[in-house]
């Protein structure tokens, strides 16, 4: 700063010359230079006071605009911040309809490494090695010497194994606390559960992961800490799922099957109550996808939901239902069953030889090929095509299972008249078996249409109607004549009525050459008790071959039938249905009044 002296020599010469007083000069000077500084002081003190009011203001906008945002945000109970692992206990269990468990967590430990850490590696790859002999010595050891610094060993291990960890006493080793998903009941339910596997992972946490199943499609439910660990309630009953399972594995083995699936739902309410598909696997123990060949091959492919059949005989029924409920015929109506029936280059035949005339409930008992083609040509393609579409044969099942979607029905590419004669008595039109039982409870339920859920249902709302309360009652006695006097003989249960339709359908070449003359798909679709049904079971098996006789036999009556059989006789008393038992007349001396 540049001071101005208090006596200028040039304005002291010139007061002189003037005869003025030049201590007047210092004096003014003085007051000039006092009132810079008094100014300067003031402009510094505004200053300071300018920013600190900025500051105090930037403060309290800050302290109103969180809580604001305070006073408008959800409660929330306050999180500890606490040692171990933050994701234990975040994943909800799956139960039954009963509340048994069907999947839960399991606190448990990964192992890791820091090689940099590590005293004698090599014996600590020889012990690791007797610990999990699926491990490669080489790769340990190559692991447990290299330039790494972390190195994975087991993404988790049981307390035994951590134990014997422990007694190697190698400080490099180290454990994380982890939480894996358990299914305690093994491959029971596989297909459904699906299984899980971890997503982002650390040394202190990992995070699992639904990878199929319910697991993957109810995964943000189950993951959701707003669901406070409520478990998801299925519908499946686990006495009868493990009932059903070891049945249809008995009678997989016994009829040589190359797979086979069962559902069981009930036919109000489209509960699912049971649900296999075999072979099947352990979800503790997941395996891999195929990444080449046939996907059906595989034991994690669901065949009653993913597999896609032409179901044979079984699709009769609907349209005999149809027909009388247009008013065109009735159970009694007279059909022309003449062998073959003749379209352009087509010949349509009966499996076995039928009288020239049958009623339409003779067609569906003898299962004629013609009579439901006959049938199906009055009806019509494009009621045909509406009925069946209301009955979801034409879209993929809804079911709660991500694999779900990949089920979806194979059409005709062109849907001519001869497409609906064949498709009346089932070839044509490929479903899974979980479309065929879901299209036999709105069938014969009554005729309401249901649509198949796994999860279990408090207040079921009735669906719309898809054929009227007679034509449904009908449609009972015609498959419940199926199984007095036709295919399904071998379905007689002793207690509890049974109805059903069996189908055999060859099985499609995978290159699209026709058919194998030596391979079926058999199939039984039932109701029970016939009378008044409660419960849908349809049965699949995949190749089946019989051979007790002197020839193979493959048709459903011989294999399908007597699985299902066996298994309505072994769940029916799981599922509160008391069987009907006739009253025994007297037998001997007979005391009377006179």
């Amino acid at each position: 700063m540049i001071r101005t002296p208090l006596r200028p020599l040039a304005t002291i010469l010139k007061a002189r010359a003037r005869g003025e007083d030049t201590k007047a000069i210092e004096h003014e000077n003085i007051r000039r230079r006092h009132e810079d500084m008094a100014d300067q002081a003031r402009m510094r003190a505004e200053g300071r006071l300018l920013v600190l009011g900025a500051a105090f203001f930037l403060a309290f906008m800050t302290i109103g605009m969180r809580m604001g945002t305070l006073a408008h945000a959800v409660p929330e109970e306050p999180i500890a911040i606490a040692q171990g692992n933050p994701i234990i206990g975040q994943r909800s269990d799956i139960v039954d309809r009963n509340g048994r468990i069907l999947a839960t967590n399991l606190e448990t430990h990964s192992l890791y490494a820091h090689p940099q850490d590590m005293i004698d590696p090599q014996h600590a790859a020889q012990e690791l090695v007797k610990i999990f002999p699926e491990l490669d010595a080489e790769r340990v050891l190559k692991d447990l010497t290299g330039e790494r610094k972390f190195v994975w060993i087991r993404k988790q291990i049981s307390p035994e194994q951590m134990q014997r960890v422990h007694d190697i006493g190698s400080p490099g080793l180290l454990f994380g606390p982890r939480e894996m998903r358990l299914y305690p009941n093994g491959p029971i339910l596989a297909h459904v559960l699906g299984g899980a596997s971890y997503g982002r992972e650390g040394v202190a946490s990992a995070e699992v992961i639904g990878v199929a199943g319910v697991e993957r499609q109810f995964d943000g439910f189950l993951r959701d800490p707003a669901s406070e660990g409520a478990p998801l309630e299925l519908s499946i009953d686990l006495t009868v799922q493990a009932t059903t399972e070891e049945v249809l594995a008995g009678g997989m083995n016994l009829m040589n099957a190359k797979g086979a699936a069962s559902i069981l739902m009930d036919i109000h309410t489209g509960e699912i109550i049971a649900m296999a598909s075999l072979p099947d696997f352990d979800p503790n123990n997941r395996p891999q996808v195929l990444t080449e060949g046939d996907q059906s091959d595989s034991p994690l492919f669901n065949r009653a939901v993913q597999g896609v059949y032409e179901l044979g005989s079984t699709f009769k029924i609907f349209a005999a239902a149809q027909a009388m409920d247009l008013g065109i015929m009735n159970p009694n109506t007279l059909i022309n069953t003449e062998s073959p029936l003749k379209w352009g280059k087509h010949r349509i035949r009966d499996f076995s030889r039928n009288p020239d005339i049958m009623s339409v409930t003779d067609v569906i008992v003898k299962s004629s090929n013609i009579g439901t083609a006959r049938i199906a040509k009055d009806i019509g393609v494009g009621r045909q095509q509406e009925f069946l579409r209301n009955l979801g044969f034409l879209d993929a099942t809804p079911v709660e299972l991500s694999e779900a979607p990949s089920g979806r029905p194979l059409l005709p590419p062109n849907w001519s008249e001869i497409s609906t004669m064949t498709i009346s008595f089932g070839h044509g039109l490929s479903t899974s078996p979980l479309h065929l039982a879901t299209g036999y409870a709105s069938l014969l339920n009554g005729g309401t249409k249901v649509t198949p859920t796994l999860l279990r249902q408090v207040d079921p709302v009735p669906g719309e109607r898809v054929v009227s309360e007679a034509v449904s009652r009908s449609a009972r006695e015609m498959l419940r004549g199926v199984v007095e006097r036709g295919s399904a003989s071998l379905a007689q249960v002793e207690g509890y009525s049974v109805a059903g339709k069996t189908g055999t359908a060859d099985k499609p070449r995978g290159n699209g050459a026709g058919y194998y003359e030596d391979k079926v798909i058999a199939t039984f679709a039932s109701v029970f008790p016939a009378h008044d049904p409660q419960y849908v079971l349809v049965v699949t098996l995949d190749e089946p071959v019989e051979t007790s006789g002197e020839k193979p036999r493959r048709s459903a009556g011989w294999t399908a039938v007597p699985v299902a059989a066996e298994m309505i006789r072994r769940v029916a008393p799981l599922l509160g249905l008391r069987p009907a038992i006739e009253t025994m007349r007297p037998v001997g001396v007979t005391l009377t009044s006179n």
